[in-house]
């Protein structure tokens, strides 16, 4: 397919931080899958429509069906020559180290291991799931701690399944992705596929406390989702996982003004807070069942 002369560069913003991924899942189809947290918001480079003011107008009546109305969307967009845009994105990301042992970098750039690291390569479609992400570094610093050998491991909103990648590599002994969005699994299996971790199972559903059920005991549940999806789940989260003292939970996705109540939920559900990790806005959690 030839490139456009030129490229309309559409950027979504919303009142609330937490809302960005659910703005980047709409904006997302228009942009080719690609989406980059940019400019204070979400940014897609988008094929010339006939008419952009018609096109920004529809995207902003598709975002208003699709996010809660306090997240007041605003969606700007300009006009940009081609520069081999894809490329200049990929520029823009590099290599992370986000433990001693955790490093995550995209597939086409380079990282001279030390011996014990753990290199997770991601091929991302999306800002979110990359490590370039808070949310994302948050639950890796926390897993990477909470991982034992062996553990039976549930992913929910398993996104481009970098953690489940992480668990995996960390020695967890199954690993199951859960993630309802279809496009993002295309993207998650080709990351499986990358990092030699096909034995991931993935489940395209919404997660719930039938699923959950149905999928049977864990030792470690992740939940790197909005604040809103997390705390209804919290008892079947500890349902998940038996009660066990043993058990080990951690969230994310959840802005520092949301942990209060994020912490009461948990409470209420019989959970603990064990350790929290805390960077820029965002909130990260490992929780334990009180026994």
């Amino acid at each position: 397919m030839t490139a456009p002369d030129r490229w309309l560069v559409v950027t979504v913003r919303v009142a609330d931080p937490e809302l960005l991924p659910l703005a980047a899942d709409v904006l997302g189809p228009h942009g080719g899958g690609t989406v980059l947290e940019a400019e204070g918001g979400v940014v897609a480079y988008v094929a010339p429509p006939t008419d952009a003011d018609a096109f920004a107008d529809a995207l902003r009546a598709e975002l208003a069906d699709e996010l809660p109305e306090s997240a007041a969307p605003e969606v700007e967009w300009r006009w940009q020559e081609n520069e081999d845009w894809a490329l200049k994105w990929k520029q823009g990301l590099g290599p992370r180290q986000v433990t001693e042992r955790l490093v995550v970098k995209p597939t086409w750039t380079e990282w001279e291991a030390r011996p014990g690291q753990i290199v997770i390569d991601i091929d991302p479609q999306m800002a979110f799931g990359t490590g370039e992400h808070a949310t994302t570094r948050g639950c890796l610093r926390l897993l990477d701690d909470a991982v034992r050998p062996g553990d039976r491991v549930v992913d929910i909103g398993s996104g481009s399944a970098i953690l489940a990648i992480a668990a995996a590599r960390l020695g967890a002994g199954e690993v199951i992705a859960v993630e309802y969005d279809p496009d993002a699994n295309i993207n998650a299996r080709e990351n499986l596929e990358g990092n030699g971790a096909e034995s991931i199972r993935i489940i395209e559903a919404m997660a719930d406390a039938p699923l959950l059920r149905e999928l049977g005991r864990f030792d470690l549940v992740l939940a790197n989702i909005l604040s809103g999806v997390i705390r209804p789940l919290l008892p079947a989260f500890r349902e998940a996982l038996g009660g066990s003292a043993d058990g080990r939970l951690i969230v994310s996705g959840i802005l520092r003004t949301e942990s209060p109540d994020v912490i009461r939920d948990a409470e209420a559900a019989g959970f603990r807070v064990e350790r929290i990790d805390e960077e820029e806005e965002w909130w990260s959690a490992l929780l334990r069942p009180v026994a």
